[in-house]
């Protein structure tokens, strides 16, 4: 888009802004100068957005308590440049709903509005952007869903039922998350590609790809791919929700991070090269507790001149079960940390050295779970990935 474009795009919808209030119906504006609907206000009624459009974020956007948001497969959703209150993002409210189903041969796009990515790409066959390097974050927000699922937080001691999910201001009450309902239902996103997001909010506080904050296991989450976030590629803050097949690529911070004691599962997955933890794996905050397992995958820890701070980071009271992950593109200082913490159990672990090096790449005493392995080792299944910017790059 042209400079011109943007400038024009950019008064509209200031103008809309202004003249919204909170609660209103969603407003959509097309200026002449671009195909985009430009979304400014809340979708407090049920919405559907078609493929045959491409919505752009013009602020912080909810789905509140009631509604249901549809994003029909092959839709892209671009976010629109923000930072600190200003910031651009989806957000799922408790008792709000996201049904975004993509498929493998039409994926739901979130991305920024500085990519040129159109539909006319996806139809093709074509899931790259055209024009921005997969390293390139923090040009928008990303996704947060939010529901009724129990979490594990506290405040001077006190246990909190709920809290204020990280990013969105304790101003609006659609940031809250947590509750009772373990099998609470926010949707169904499958075959979802979330990128260039993780703008920062302020004191260095970024948004993930894809939030996850108390998401009860009602909700169907499958076939995600996040590409170069700022922040972390996908955090769980407990909830119970299950994930299944996930790519976490060349975010600036942690590939998979979890909170709160989430009592979930994650199966089948593969994380390329973070800046920060492949996976920082924290332990419960309040008197409740609750195990979460990871298994069947593959880290990629170095690729290029991209390489993660370590392999596996946990807390002393992390409780998570590590099953079938192989771990590749290991480089020197690269570690499995913390590996006597109690809840915390290791099993099908295989690191891509030689035996001699093992114990260099371990902080404390190699448990029995952890051991070397090559290609022939467990790992993700990577036929389910084929519809992914990684795969299209040769990242797999």
């Amino acid at each position: 888009m042209k400079l011109r474009q943007l400038t024009i795009a950019a008064t509209i919808l200031a103008i809309t802004v202004s003249s919204c209030k909170k609660d209103d119906p969603i407003t959509t504006t097309t200026p002449e100068t671009t195909d985009n609907i430009i979304i400014t206000s809340n979708i407090t009624n049920s919405t559907t957005w078609t493929n045959d459009n491409v919505y752009q974020l013009g602020g912080r956007i909810t789905v509140t308590d009631g509604a249901t948001l549809t994003i029909e497969a092959g839709t892209i959703i671009k976010g629109e440049a923000g930072t600190g209150a200003n910031a651009t993002a989806l957000l799922i409210a408790r008792g709000g709903k996201l049904m975004a189903n993509g498929t493998e041969t039409l994926p739901i796009i979130f991305t920024s509005v500085a990519d040129e990515i159109t539909t006319a790409h996806l139809t093709a066959g074509n899931f790259a952007s055209p024009n921005l390097n997969s390293d390139v974050d923090g040009l928008w927000g990303g996704v947060i869903i939010l529901g009724k699922a129990p979490i594990s937080a506290s405040n001077s001691g006190s246990d909190l039922a709920q809290v204020q999910i990280e990013g969105i201001p304790t101003s609006d009450a659609n940031g809250l998350y947590g509750g009772t309902d373990a099998s609470d239902n926010s949707g169904s996103i499958t075959y979802v590609s979330i990128r260039h997001g993780g703008t920062n909010i302020g004191s260095g506080n970024e948004i993930n790809g894809l939030t996850l904050g108390g998401v009860g296991s009602g909700t169907t989450i499958e076939n995600i791919e996040i590409v170069s976030n700022q922040d972390d590629g996908i955090e769980w803050f407990g909830g119970t929700v299950n994930v299944t097949n996930v790519v976490s690529w060349n975010c600036n911070d942690d590939a998979l991070d979890t909170d709160q004691a989430w009592a979930g599962t994650l199966d089948n997955f593969v994380v390329i090269s973070p800046a920060g933890h492949c996976f920082e794996l924290d332990g419960p905050e309040g008197t409740y507790s609750a195990t979460h397992t990871i298994k069947n995958g593959t880290v990629i820890a170095s690729d290029g001149t991209r390489s993660a701070q370590d392999l596996i980071n946990v807390d002393a009271n992390s409780m998570v079960n590590l099953t079938n992950i192989h771990i590749t593109g290991i480089q020197t200082g690269q570690q499995v940390n913390r590996v006597t913490a109690t809840g915390v159990v290791f099993s099908g672990i295989t690191l891509d050295v030689l035996s001699a090096d093992l114990a260099s790449h371990v902080s404390g005493a190699v448990p029995t779970g952890i051991t070397i392995g090559g290609s022939t080792s467990a790992q993700a299944d990577l036929t389910k990935f084929s519809w992914t910017w990684a795969s299209e790059a040769g990242k797999l």
